[in-house]
């Protein structure tokens, strides 16, 4: 006979143990969730009030952020407000000193009309009525027999070339009586060379031939006398009595006035008598607002030297 094969048990007792445990884990795990306590976030009221909480939040945020860009907004304003309040303080200070300057010209202006009147005055004095200088008058004496002009020719200058032409002549034809006279720049080089270290005749044909000659003079200029006034007294100041110097400018351009006096006191003194030797006059056309320094050292050395200062408005 052939044998009997052992029946197969599926249900053994392992697996049995192991399908009831698994149930049993089941049910602990259902009995425990139940039994605990539901969180606090399933509760729909919780969650409305959360829901209204976050937009008020963001409400919030948006209103800060439109502060915080009017803020912005009101710095950038006051930023430039500031900026045109410097630029117009600037603007002030430029045209107070524009004021300043023009007060300043205003006075000079006013002095030159005073001395022009009373040099008008004194020119019909004859030579021998000249008197020295009077401090309180400033007018120009019209004693002296040789005249030396010492001219400006810098572009300012050049500017109102004919006026300076004109005074000129109106210098010349005041002094009763012009033996001789000679004209140079600042530079101390001579309108005509051929006359250098010698005179001009004051006649009509030499006036012109003057004339003729500055209308198209063009010489290197520093609006400095200091050159010119070397030239003219070492070359003419004590050899030559009754001798009037003018000083035609505008500006003056050194960095100091000491060259202007020292060059004078050394030049123009007599050692003997200590008296100077010829006088000194100056000329100032009103062109700009430097004439004010000038002015300033012309007045000194017209004092020093006997002569007389003239602002010659515009």
């Amino acid at each position: 006979m052939r044998p009997r094969r052992p029946l197969l048990e599926i249900f053994t007792l392992s697996f049995l143990d192991i399908i009831s445990c698994a149930f049993g884990a089941i049910i602990m795990l259902v009995l425990l969730a139940k039994n605990g306590q539901e969180g606090e976030y399933f509760d729909l009221s919780v969650l409305s009030q959360l829901v209204s909480q976050l937009g008020q939040a963001e409400g919030t945020v948006s209103r800060l952020n439109q502060q915080v860009s009017d803020s912005q907004l009101a710095l950038q304003q006051a930023s430039q407000q500031q900026a045109s309040l410097e630029d117009r303080r600037k603007q002030l200070e430029t045209e107070l000193s524009a004021a300043k300057d023009k007060v300043q010209q205003l006075a000079s202006t006013a002095q030159g009309l005073q001395s022009v009147l009373e040099s008008r005055q004194r020119a019909a004095t004859s030579s021998g009525d000249a008197k020295e200088r009077d401090e309180e008058v400033g007018g120009i004496p019209v004693d002296s027999e040789y005249v030396i002009f010492i001219v400006d020719t810098s572009g300012s200058m050049k500017s109102i070339w004919g006026r300076v032409m004109q005074e000129m002549d109106n210098i010349l034809s005041s002094h009763p009586k012009v033996r001789g006279f000679q004209i140079m720049n600042d530079m101390g080089d001579y309108l005509l060379s051929a006359s250098a270290g010698g005179w001009r005749p004051d006649t009509p044909s030499s006036r012109k031939a003057m004339l003729s000659a500055l209308s198209g003079w063009n010489s290197n200029s520093n609006s400095s006398p200091v050159e010119g006034l070397e030239v003219a007294l070492s070359t003419y100041a004590r050899k030559t009595d009754k001798l009037a110097i003018y000083i035609f400018g505008d500006d003056y351009t050194g960095g100091s006035y000491d060259a202007v006096i020292e060059t004078l006191n050394r030049l123009n003194t007599d050692k003997n008598s200590g008296k100077r030797l010829a006088r000194v006059h100056a000329v100032g056309f009103l062109t700009n607002s430097r004439n004010a320094k000038f002015s300033t050292l012309m007045r000194a050395v017209t004092r020093q030297n006997r002569g007389s200062f003239l602002a010659m408005p515009l």
